[in-house]
């Protein structure tokens, strides 16, 4: 293990997100808002970032371990500068912490009870943080560092979500480029879609944010419900359900092929599973709670859009709901969207790749000696990816149970210690019970807030990337 390179490229991130952290004092500035908060994060972070830069020299020679600490240690660096802004407005460590992570891991779990008591650069910085968590902090780092070259390659891989690797062009930087510019690009038609829907530029910004992102993270403590607003809801259900697909197969929508979307198998299960959902719970709705056909589809679709794509924005209080439309909502907790995107969750392409699987095991029960590969998108899937995914499967419901069974020894509700162990894992934001979409996490005890801040981080980077590091062969020279 080369710690010298970790800790040379660690400190190159830490001077990135210092420069980072000059927008939202500008918004400070131009809101009259206190500029402590961000004076003492960029001083902090840009201080440790040229230190770290300057004691220990980079090096081309990377291995996959470099990689797998680079990007799991950046993030947790991330999350804990991102916190000295909160920390200096007078969040406590751990809450601080824990919004950070909630931000940066693009979760939208929050620790604030009142949210529209802060200062709008505090909620800025706060919504502006999931964005760049969105794409991923490492992949715009690998977009605009030249220097990393081939290594970038190694965080490439440890930072991408799902299990394959989709590379647009042949150069990791310039597939990270793009996929940033895809992004950035969609993130302004959406400003414009909201600034349409009467919103103003403050509120169209820091929502595009948190949509983009799959985040959920709002200014309001009522979510978009606070807008009342079925054009708005249209605008942003859209655009999360858009950046829970692929965003290399929007770059090929956009610019090579129009029917990538249409014709890729992920993306098919993705707006089925969705359809289906929303169907569900608009029956559920319409016939247990007595709302008009209309107003249970509005609901359903917003919520339901809103959970698999792990966004967490909320215009009902789905916490009152029967508990045959909270099923539905939680079964699609467990889903997320799909692979190449900014939602989190287990992803869409693993469950389908996992029914293709089961579809076979029965053939061959049937046919013993017959020959069936497991194909997506015309190609086949190798061995070894299948049992990839069997293995994060397992140890992603492993760390679900262990991080329930832990909360619940904490006095948690058996309901609440659930959804808040894969609301966190799933990188979702809300659940039901103490932490329902109109509550928050202030409730949730010291150590527990560690046992979430932990998942969180686990869950954004796909479990392998953290979980890796806990064996002792990783450590090894």
């Amino acid at each position: 293990m080369n710690y010298g390179v970790i800790l040379n490229v660690l400190g190159g991130l830490l001077r990135f997100l210092a420069a980072i952290m000059l927008v939202p004092l500008f918004v400070a500035l131009y809101y009259g808002d206190s500029l402590y908060p961000f004076l003492a994060a960029i001083i902090i972070t840009g201080l440790t970032g040229i230190l770290l830069s300057y004691y220990y020299k980079a090096t081309d020679e990377w291995k996959a371990r470099e990689g797998f600490a680079i990007v799991a240690f950046g993030w947790l660096a991330a999350a804990i500068s991102g916190s000295i802004p909160f920390m200096v407005d007078g969040f406590s460590p751990i809450n601080a912490i824990f919004e950070s992570m909630s931000g940066f891991t693009t979760t939208g779990a929050t620790v604030l009870v009142d949210i529209e008591a802060h200062s709008r650069s505090i909620l800025f910085w706060r919504s502006m943080i999931q964005w760049i968590g969105g794409m991923g902090i490492i992949m715009l780092f690998i977009a605009i560092l030249p220097k990393l070259g081939v290594a970038g390659r190694q965080l490439f891989r440890a930072e991408t979500p799902g299990p394959t690797e989709d590379k647009i062009k042949p150069r990791i930087r310039e597939t990270a480029k793009i996929l940033w510019l895809v992004y950035v690009f969609i993130s302004m038609l959406e400003v414009i879609a909201l600034l349409l829907a009467k919103m103003s530029l403050y509120d169209a910004v820091t929502h595009t944010f948190t949509t983009m992102a799959c985040g959920g993270f709002s200014p309001y403590s009522q979510s978009i419900a606070a807008f009342n607003s079925p054009l708005i809801e249209g605008i942003i259900t859209l655009f999360m359900f858009i950046s829970g697909a692929n965003f290399a197969l929007h770059y090929r929508t956009l610019y090579t092929n129009r029917q990538s979307l249409l014709k890729d198998d992920e993306f098919k299960f993705y707006l089925l599973v969705t359809v289906i959902a929303t169907l569900l719970l608009t029956f559920s709705l319409w016939s247990d709670m007595g709302e008009t056909v209309l107003t249970a589809f509005r609901y359903a679709v917003f919520q339901v859009v809103s959970i698999i794509t792990t966004t967490g924005f909320a215009t009902a209080d789905f916490n009152m709901w029967t508990d045959s439309a909270k099923i539905v909502l939680l079964a699609v907790m467990f889903i997320g969207g799909c692979a190449g995107s900014t939602s989190g969750g287990i992803k869409v392409v693993r469950f389908l790749l996992l029914l293709k699987y089961a579809q076979r095991a029965l053939f061959k029960s049937i046919h013993p000696r017959a020959v069936k590969p497991i194909k997506l998108n015309n190609k086949t899937v190798p061995d070894d990816v299948m049992q990839a995914i069997v293995s994060f499967v397992v140890i992603y419901f492993m760390i679900f149970a262990i991080s329930t069974g832990l909360l619940s020894l904490m006095g948690i509700d058996i309901i609440s210690s659930i959804t808040s162990s894969i609301a966190t894992l799933g990188n979702i934001g809300p659940g039901f019970g103490l932490v329902g979409p109109m509550a928050n996490f202030a409730a949730i005890p010291f150590v527990g807030k560690i046992v979430l801040i932990a998942n969180m981080w686990i869950g954004r980077l796909e479990v392998f990337t953290v979980i890796v590091m806990l064996t002792p062969e990783f450590w090894k020279r």
